[in-house]
């Protein structure tokens, strides 16, 4: 029998959704994104991408956060981030009434995780921006172990 002691690594990349007005200050969204991974226990190289709402595309601040974290960004349409809606933990009538869904973070970093996806950490804000992770289920054990 051949045993190991090395651990199997974690499941799956995480989505770091992000939300913001337009001409936040890159710092205050990478902070606020390094907040959230902290609360997660997880890693920069943890983030297979940052996804945010298809009106953000040319915010500076969403591809600075993409630059820092060496990911791509990903945008969807205010339609595809409103289909998880149901899947939100903060879901807001304000957000919906700018931007045609209920919640930018948490929803573009379910949508980008997938169908099987859950959010590990939801929307946390600051003054200008939103972040949230989102990431296979088998992540959640990986996470609750990263923080006790």
């Amino acid at each position: 029998m051949i045993s190991s002691s090395i651990a199997p690594p974690p499941p799956g990349p995480l989505v770091l959704g992000l939300g913001c007005e337009r001409g936040t200050p890159a710092d205050e969204v990478i902070a606020l994104a390094e907040k959230a991974l902290a609360k997660v226990g997880a890693a920069k190289a943890d983030i297979g991408f940052v996804a945010s709402l298809d009106a953000r595309r040319g915010e500076p601040a969403i591809h600075a956060a993409a630059q820092h974290f060496a990911v791509e960004a990903r945008f969807f349409d205010a339609a595809t981030l409103e289909a998880a809606a149901p899947r939100l933990q903060n879901p807001s009538a304000v957000v919906f009434a700018h931007t045609g869904c209920h919640g930018v973070a948490e929803g573009a970093a379910l949508v980008g995780a997938g169908p099987a996806s859950v959010l590990l950490v939801g929307k946390l804000t600051a003054s200008h921006a939103t972040a949230a992770i989102a990431g296979p289920v088998e992540r959640l054990s990986v996470s609750a172990a990263a923080v006790s």
